[in-house]
C-alpha cells in the first residue's frame, strides 16, 4: 500500500515538473513561438507591397546606377575579333596596329553596320575621343564597298558567284534547303507569319566548314540576319560582300588537293577561283579604312579602342573627377576641360548658403507660429503653407521676372534712388538668382521642423530665466535657443539634401554660374546621351551626400534630430 502511494506520488511529480501544455495539449512554448511566427508573417505581408514599390523604384535604380556607371560591354561586343587582335599592339608605340587587326576591324564592322549598331558604337567612344563618332559612320556607309573588288572579280570568273541559289547549294546543307523551300511556301500563300514562325535556322552543308572556314562562318552570320532581321531564308538574297571576301582568304590558304577533293555543288567553279585567285588584283583592309577616312591612321583613335576595350572600366568616374584613361594610366584632363570638381564644389557651396539663409530667414518665423496666438499663428501658417498651392515652375519663372534687369525689384531700386538707371543690378542668371529663388521654394522645409520642435518648448521656461535675472536675449540664447537645435539640425538636412539635387530652378535662373551639378547629369541623360558619366556624376553626388551626413551624425548626432515631441 505504501508502495502504490509513493508511485503515484512520483507520477503527480512529474507531471507537475513536465512541459506546461497549452489547450490543444502542445507544449506552450511551441505554441507561443508559432504565433509569434504566424505573427511576423503578418506584419510582413502588411509591409511587403509597401517594401516591394520601394526596390522597385527606389533600391533598384541606383542600383542601376551603379551599374551604368562601370559598364562597357559595347565595345567588346561589337568588336570582338578587333579586341582580341588588338591584345598585342602596344598603344604606347608609335606605330599603327598590323593588318590582322585591320581585318578583324574589317569583319567585326561589316556586321555591325548592317546590325546598325556601328554608330552606337562611334558614340560611346566619341565621349572619350572626340570625332570617333563621324569616323564609324563614315566607315559604317564604305565599309559594305570594301568587298566589291573580290566580288567582281569572281562574277567576271564565273557568274554563278552572282546568284544566291548557287551560293546557297555551296554552302547550305540539303536538309534546310528543302526546309526553307516549305518555309517560303507557306508563307508566300499566307499560311504563316514571319515574324510568329520565322524561317528554319542555317545549317552548313557537310565538310564546307573545314574546307572554307571563314567563308562559312561569314555565310553563317548572314543567314542568321536574313532570318531574324529581314525574315527570309539565305538563299533569298546575293549574299554580303564579306562572304567573298573571306572566300578570296579562304581561297589563297587552301591547298589544290583539298579543293580538288570537294565533288559538291560549285566544285567546277570552286577549283577554277581557287587557280585564278593568285592573279586577283587586291588591296589590304589597312589602305581601305585609311582610304575610306583617314582617321583610321590616327594613334590615338586606336589607343581609345583599347583602351576602352575591357567590359567594365573605371573612365566614367575618372571623367567625373576631371581626370581620364589612357594607354598609360590615368591622367587629367587638359585645362579648359575640367568642369566637374568645379560644378561640385560650386553645388555644396550654394546648398550650403541656400540652407544657411533658410534657417536665417526661417528661425523667426517659426518661432513665431510657435508664440502667436492661435488665431494669428494659424493665419501665418497659411502664408508659410501658400507656396506649395503653387507649381514649383510658376514660382521660379515669377523670380525671373522680378530679378532681371528690367523687373520690378530693379525698378523700385531706381525709384528709391539706391541705384540709377545705367547701373542696375544683375540679379539673374547667376548664383545669387539661384540662392534667392531656391532659398524661397525651400523655407517652407526649415520652418516646418523648426516650428514642430518649437511649439513643444514650453515658455515658462523663458519667464524662470528672466525671473532669476537674465536679459531677454541671455534667456534666449542660454535657454530656448538648445532647446530649438534639434529643428535646425532637421530643418538642415531636409533643405540641404533637397537643394543639392535641384535642377529646374538653377537651369532657369542660374545661367553658366549659377547651375548645379544635377543640371549636368540631366544634360548627359538627356541631350548627350552618356547615361554611364551621369550615373557616374550622380553616384559621386550620393557619396557626398552620404559622407557629409555621417559627418553631421559624428559632430551632431542623428539621434538629436527631432520633428518635435
Amino acid at each position: 500500500m505504501a508502495d502504490a502511494t509513493n508511485t503515484n506520488a512520483g507520477a503527480h511529480a512529474d507531471d507537475a515538473t513536465g512541459p506546461v501544455l497549452a489547450a490543444d495539449g502542445s507544449p506552450l512554448k511551441s505554441s507561443l513561438n508559432k504565433a509569434l511566427r504566424a505573427q511576423k508573417l503578418r506584419a510582413l505581408a502588411l509591409i511587403a507591397p509597401l517594401l516591394i514599390f520601394v526596390m522597385v523604384t527606389f533600391i533598384a535604380p541606383i542600383v542601376d546606377m551603379l551599374f551604368r556607371s562601370v559598364e562597357n560591354q559595347i565595345v567588346s561586343e561589337t568588336l570582338p575579333r578587333t579586341v582580341a587582335e588588338l591584345g598585342d599592339w602596344d598603344a604606347t608605340s608609335e606605330t599603327l596596329p598590323d593588318d590582322d587587326v585591320y581585318a578583324a576591324l574589317y569583319y567585326d564592322l561589316f556586321i555591325a553596320a548592317e546590325y546598325k549598331n556601328h554608330t552606337r558604337l562611334g558614340s560611346r567612344l566619341n565621349y572619350e575621343q572626340t570625332g570617333m563618332s563621324s569616323m564609324f559612320r563614315r566607315v559604317g556607309r564604305n565599309v559594305g564597298d570594301f568587298g566589291e573588288l573580290y566580288l567582281d572579280q569572281f562574277e567576271d570568273l564565273d557568274e554563278r558567284w552572282d546568284e544566291e541559289a548557287d551560293w546557297a547549294a555551296l554552302m547550305a546543307h540539303p536538309g534546310y534547303l528543302e526546309d526553307a523551300a516549305e518555309w517560303r511556301d507557306n508563307r508566300d500563300a499566307d499560311r504563316i507569319d514571319p515574324r510568329d514562325t520565322p524561317a528554319p535556322r542555317f545549317r552548313l552543308a557537310p565538310g564546307i566548314a573545314d574546307l572554307l572556314p571563314q567563308t562559312a562562318q561569314a555565310y553563317s552570320q548572314y543567314a542568321e540576319f536574313m532570318r531574324t532581321e529581314e525574315q527570309e531564308t539565305a538563299d533569298e538574297d546575293q549574299p554580303w560582300t564579306l562572304v567573298d571576301t573571306m572566300l578570296y582568304n579562304d581561297l589563297m590558304a587552301a591547298s589544290e588537293a583539298d579543293i580538288a577533293a570537294y565533288s559538291g555543288p560549285m566544285a567546277d567553279a570552286l577549283q577554277a577561283a581557287h587557280a585564278a585567285v593568285p592573279g586577283f588584283e587586291t588591296a589590304t583592309l589597312k589602305e581601305l579604312f585609311i582610304e575610306s577616312d583617314d582617321e583610321w591612321a590616327n594613334l590615338d583613335n586606336w589607343a581609345t579602342i583599347k583602351v576602352y576595350a575591357p567590359n567594365y572600366t573605371s573612365g566614367y568616374f575618372l571623367t567625373a573627377v576631371d581626370m581620364k584613361l589612357g594607354p598609360d594610366g590615368m591622367v587629367s584632363q587638359p585645362e579648359d576641360q575640367q568642369i566637374y570638381g568645379l560644378l561640385f564644389k560650386r553645388t555644396l557651396f550654394m546648398s550650403m548658403a541656400i540652407t544657411i539663409s533658410c534657417i536665417l530667414l526661417g528661425y523667426p518665423v517659426a518661432w513665431l507660429l510657435a508664440n502667436l496666438p492661435m488665431r494669428s499663428a494659424n493665419l501665418l501658417m497659411i502664408l508659410v503653407l501658400l507656396p506649395f498651392w503653387t507649381s514649383l515652375l510658376v514660382r521660379t519663372s515669377a523670380w525671373k521676372v522680378m530679378l532681371q534687369q528690367q523687373g520690378v525689384i530693379n525698378d523700385v531700386l531706381v525709384w528709391l534712388g539706391v541705384v540709377g538707371d545705367g547701373d542696375r543690378l544683375i540679379m539673374i542668371n547667376n548664383q545669387f538668382g539661384t540662392i534667392v529663388a531656391m532659398t524661397h521654394i525651400l523655407l517652407p522645409f526649415m520652418i516646418l521642423p523648426l516650428y514642430s520642435v518649437m511649439q513643444t518648448i514650453p515658455p515658462t521656461y523663458l519667464r524662470a530665466a528672466k525671473s532669476l535675472g537674465a536679459t531677454p536675449f541671455t534667456a534666449f540664447w542660454r535657454v530656448y535657443f538648445p532647446q530649438s537645435v534639434p529643428g535646425i539640425g532637421a530643418g538642415s538636412i531636409l533643405v540641404f539634401i533637397l537643394a543639392i539635387g535641384y535642377y529646374i530652378t538653377p537651369e532657369i535662373v542660374g545661367g553658366t554660374s549659377g547651375t548645379f551639378i544635377s543640371n549636368r547629369i540631366a544634360y548627359h541623360i538627356s541631350s548627350s546621351l552618356n547615361w554611364g558619366l551621369a550615373a557616374a556624376l550622380g553616384t559621386i553626388l550620393l557619396g557626398a551626400v552620404l559622407i557629409l551626413y555621417w559627418a553631421y551624425d559624428r559632430i551632431v548626432g542623428i539621434d538629436n534630430v527631432k520633428l518635435g515631441g
